[in-house]
């Protein structure tokens, strides 16, 4: 398939969907015009999306084995050398978390590398509009809202995580721990001097702790792509750093979607939690995560009352995370992939036309059941938490509004101020 649209400054991938939505409400709000993609696109796609400096994928490779995130990330790179590209930037959690055989960022890098012009990889330490610091290669974040900065490694939710706990905030360790070469340094004092030394080594990791230090990676960044495609790692500070401050009013999108919403909850944070007890303008309903995944009988149960109560213009919140992680595993796709599919089929029973999705899991494995072919940026609720607006083939699908949120993502009441309409 041949490109016939004017090469696009900057690509990126999205691990997940929450993430890749981020990207784009980022790109969006400093006036880039930027669109995401679940999937490579067809030629056709490509044109109703227009013209645009930014094109994204969205996928699910965070919670991929290595050789299927091969088989995902192969036919991506492929078409963003194809699109002509210069910056391809791997869009992971801010708190790079990654396990050798769950999600490896390690994987990605050895993959999308080839399909780059430039031997050496960038990576971003931080991100500190999402309050994610990285000093002497070491990664410190805080847990949504609250004001407490935790080294990762004791980090009270990202230490635990159930498939890809993190026992190592240095990051060059981390990522050679996945499998990667060596991982130089930029220090943040070095950033500090407006210094930017050279390195040999085939990875290259920056410190983040201010947008002072987003502004001078920036500089750097598009004096090397200027010099030929690289590949840049990291969240979407990678945005924030070539795209700068917003510099001129961005008129946000108005959409009059109207109705219920369904929300579907999978996400094991704390903070989810906090916001799901908070939500007092929805029929909040809780799934047995074992009987939901194995009994058909269950499902249909869970079918009818939600329905009902959609039909009835009321807000549905189900909650799909296991109170006992360990009842089902998390590593076990089995459960975002049923969500997904039940999620599909309320869709087609009752055409709910406002949805949210918690988790990275969970939204991927959603929006992928919806028969979308893209999201378009719909506004900004919290940091780090945007509104898409879904694109389908599909007339009763098409122009859908989602909200699709991390787990550690938003304020207490995320879920009410979608209901009521409230950016």
């Amino acid at each position: 398939m041949s490109v016939n649209f004017n090469a696009p400054f900057y690509g990126w991938y999205g691990d997940d969907f929450t993430g890749a939505t981020d990207t784009l409400a980022t790109l969006f709000s400093r006036g880039a015009k930027a669109f995401l993609f679940l999937g490579v696109p067809s030629s056709r796609h490509l044109a109703m999306a227009g013209t645009l400096d930014a094109v994204g994928i969205a996928g699910s490779a965070r919670a991929m084995t290595p050789a299927a995130m091969e088989a995902e990330l192969r036919p991506v790179g492929q078409f963003f050398a194809r699109s002509g590209i210069k910056m391809l930037h791997y869009k992971c959690c801010s708190t790079f978390d990654s396990a050798r055989n769950v999600g490896n960022i390690a994987t990605a890098m050895t993959v999308l590398r080839g399909f780059v012009d430039q031997r050496q990889a960038v990576i971003l330490g931080g991100q500190p509009s999402l309050g994610r610091y990285c000093a002497f290669g070491n990664l410190f974040a805080s847990i949504g809202t609250e004001a407490a900065i935790h080294r990762l490694d004791r980090h009270p939710t990202m230490s635990r995580h159930p498939s890809t706990p993190m026992a190592e905030a240095d990051l060059r360790l981390h990522l050679q721990q996945l499998g990667a070469d060596a991982v130089g340094l930029v220090d943040w004092t070095t950033l500090e001097n407006d210094r930017l030394l050279a390195s040999d080594e085939p990875n290259i990791l920056f410190d983040v702790l201010t947008q002072k230090h987003l502004a001078a990676i920036g500089t750097e960044l598009k004096h090397r792509a200027r010099q030929g495609s690289l590949l840049v790692v990291g969240a979407s500070s990678v945005a924030e750093a070539v795209y700068g401050d917003r510099l001129f009013p961005v008129v946000e999108p108005q959409t009059t979607v109207t109705g219920p919403v369904l929300a579907i909850a999978g996400s094991l944070s704390p903070l989810t939690r906090r916001q799901v007890e908070a939500a007092t303008s929805f029929i909040r309903i809780s799934a047995d995560a074992g009987r939901l995944v194995e009994e058909e009988s269950y499902r249909e149960g869970m079918a009818t009352r939600i329905g009902s109560a959609l039909r009835d213009e009321r807000n549905v919140l189900l909650s799909t995370a296991p109170q006992d992680p360990a009842s089902i595993s998390s590593a076990d796709t089995r459960l975002a992939q049923t969500v997904g599919r039940f999620a599909d089929r309320l869709l087609s029973e009752v055409p709910v036309r406002r949805l949210i999705a918690a988790g990275g899991d969970t939204s991927s494995q959603m929006a992928q059941n919806l028969n979308l072919w893209g999201l378009a940026y719909g506004g900004q609720l919290s940091p780090g938490v945007s509104l898409s607006i879904g694109r389908s083939d599909d007339p009763q699908r098409d122009g859908i509004s989602l909200m699709l949120k991390g787990g550690q993502m938003g304020s207490i009441d995320l879920f009410d101020r979608f209901a009521a309409g409230v950016a």
